[in-house]
């Protein structure tokens, strides 16, 4: 599913239209160019599942909790990773045995190591304001999601 998302509105739209579908064991890999939206998607989707607080980039410290009254997000950004083993030292093993939904910004960076996802989002600059956004639905769950979406555009 391909769309062109022309202004901040519209991204925080589709974040809305996402969570609505979204479930605890989710994993959402979020892929594009540094400055593509990622980060601005995840904090999007985040406000769209309850919370309210400030939503923190966690690029340097690679894992930001959440919990807002919807359960437990988990938003990693892998840009930094130098070798996707490191991940074992940030408790990824454990980290997914609590079935969180998993927000994974640079999921390359993690190849190997990395669970399959449910959805990946590609976000792609197409002028100044604007993203193009394509949605994959991996699991059954998740390209039942994007159906239900198509049908509601």
């Amino acid at each position: 599913m391909k769309m062109r998302c022309l202004d901040l509105a519209a991204l925080e739209r589709l974040a809305e239209r996402l969570a609505a579908s979204l479930a605890p064991g989710w994993r959402v890999y979020l892929s594009g160019e540094l400055g593509a939206g990622k980060t601005t998607l995840a904090r999007a989707l985040l406000r769209s599942l309850g919370h309210a607080g400030a939503v923190k980039s966690p690029s340097y410290g690679l894992l930001e909790r959440y919990t807002p009254p919807w359960g437990v997000v988990c938003h990693l950004d892998l840009y930094r990773l130098s070798d996707p083993e490191e991940l074992e030292f940030i408790g990824l093993r454990d980290l997914i045995e609590e079935d969180p939904l998993l927000l994974i910004e640079w999921p390359e960076h993690g190849a190997g190591v990395l669970p399959p996802p449910d959805l990946v989002v590609t976000l792609e600059v197409c002028c100044p304001d604007g993203r193009d956004v394509a949605l994959s639905g991996i699991s059954e769950r998740a390209r039942s999601c994007l159906g239900e979406l198509l049908s509601t555009r």
